[in-house]
């Protein structure tokens, strides 16, 4: 059987790229990132997907130095989750450069469990804004990550799939209802509290999204 790796955050998007990759015939093997994320909701959620997916392995990677590095609102407490509304410029939550860590980090279990695809649920269309999920980024670490490792130098090459990426929210939400995707085990607030908050970015543009698919979001929120 064919293997992929799945970035998977316990979000919206990366738990539709597992419903993608398994009705592609892969078996799963997703990998989650401890970050130093004011949080643990999202690798809990993570967990539930990955269990609800049947993952014969899900690793969770520890990579806390980001919280050490700082630069984001997720990661050093010191700066504000903004909740008034979607931020225009590159917002106070992006993570320097977490998708180039990430990819790297699962191109190399992806290099050791013998996979020839990597999932990552990016998205240029609805988005926050941030610089790491960009097609011409994807492009540019596929490229390097066949350069960087044995199975790349060797012909094994491993394609980085990012199926969401010219998908709105709405087309997102689309597919993952039509493909059965846990949207309830999901968690997309950047607070990470039980309830959604509802009214930071994140949450603003899954319930955006959720309207215009005209379906109702399964997850709990404070504020709607």
């Amino acid at each position: 059987m064919k293997k992929a790796v799945i970035v998977l955050s316990g979000g919206l998007d990366s738990t539709t790229c597992m419903g993608i990759a398994k009705e592609k015939g892969y078996d799963l093997y997703p990998i989650t990132f401890h970050y130093g994320q004011r949080h643990n909701r999202e690798v809990e959620q993570a967990e539930k997907v990955a269990h609800f997916y049947d993952a014969p392995e899900h690793r969770i990677v520890d990579v806390q130095f980001l919280q050490h590095i700082g630069g984001s609102a997720l990661t050093d407490e010191s700066m504000e989750v903004r909740t008034d509304g979607v931020e225009e410029e590159v917002p106070s939550t992006y993570v320097p450069a977490r998708n180039m860590i990430f990819l790297a980090l699962a191109s190399a279990y992806a290099e050791v469990i013998g996979a020839e695809a990597i999932y990552i649920g990016v998205s240029a269309v609805d988005y926050s804004g941030y610089p790491d999920c960009r097609p011409e980024f994807i492009s540019s670490m596929g490229k390097t990550v066949n350069l960087a490792t044995k199975a790349g130098t060797s012909g094994d090459n491993l394609v980085i799939q990012a199926p969401l990426m010219h998908l709105t929210k709405k087309e997102t939400i689309e597919e993952g209802v039509r493909l059965a995707v846990p949207y309830e085990l999901t968690t997309s607030c950047y607070l990470g509290e039980e309830k959604a908050c509802g009214e930071c970015d994140s949450c603003r543009l899954r319930l955006k999204g959720f309207e215009e698919a005209d379906k109702e979001d399964p997850i709990l929120y404070a504020k709607r």
